[in-house]
């Protein structure tokens, strides 16, 4: 056995994050592959205004990284470190006609029940000006399975069927 060789589920997770990359690029977004704990992250970001945003600048920052296996403790660790990251990058002065979203997503062929029902639960916000939706990626033999909170936020909640509908397109 070769301790340094890939499992089926390591291929797997690997193979989800170059289509994830793909997804994000034929988008118009803007991607970049930062480190967080010595994983390679793929991150992709977009700006859209829209008139039924009452000219609302929305921007989008989509996080994904692969894991062994996916805990609540790990999905929040981050989580937490997308938002400060998403933080650091948005452009204009936070909360003045526009808003910032984040899509943190760890893929793994192990996704733990806790993690999973963490992600689904409810939507995160920092500062009032940034919300996050956990997403949990399980890769599995017969496909992948997708975990997120799908229902509205106090703060933001015109920009639900957006980040909804980007969701569903990066993470299918």
């Amino acid at each position: 056995m070769n301790p340094h060789a890939t499992g089926p589920t390591a291929d797997a997770a690997a193979t989800y994050l170059a289509a994830f990359q793909e997804r994000l690029t034929t988008d118009g977004c803007t991607v970049t592959s930062p480190h967080w704990n010595d994983s390679r992250v793929v991150i992709g970001c977009r700006a859209d205004r829209k008139a039924r945003w009452f000219g609302t600048k929305a921007e989008l920052f989509v996080f994904a990284t692969a894991v062994p296996t996916i805990d609540a403790a790990t999905l929040g660790a981050f989580t937490v470190w997308a938002m400060e990251y998403a933080k650091s990058l948005r452009g204009g002065i936070p909360g003045a006609r526009n808003a910032a979203l984040v899509l943190p997503a760890l893929v793994s062929g192990h996704v733990r029940p806790e993690a999973a029902r963490w992600a689904a639960q409810d939507a995160r916000i920092l500062d009032t000006t940034l919300i996050s939706r956990p997403i949990t990626v399980e890769t599995t033999p017969s496909g992948t399975h997708t975990t997120m909170y799908r229902g509205r936020t106090r703060w933001g909640g015109m920009f639900t069927n957006h980040v909804l509908e980007k969701a569903a397109l990066y993470f299918p």
